[in-house]
């Protein structure tokens, strides 16, 4: 069960993180996060935080009981 929760918690991360780390460069406009480089740095380590929770849940086994 933690597995997916973690997988979630991911693949929420990597969205958001490409989703704020756009809005920071600009290529999303209509928010106050539009071209503002703290965004920017915030979404990117959103999004690497996303990636290493995915490829550590997906390269994880699962415990034998």
């Amino acid at each position: 069960m933690r597995r997916w929760i973690t997988l979630a918690a991911g693949v929420v991360l990597v969205l958001v993180g490409a989703v704020w780390v756009l809005q920071g460069i600009g290529v999303i406009t209509g928010s106050f996060m539009t071209g503002q480089k703290l965004w920017f740095l915030i979404g990117l380590a959103a999004f690497l935080l996303g990636v290493v929770l995915v490829a550590a849940t997906a390269t994880r086994r699962k415990p034998t009981s």
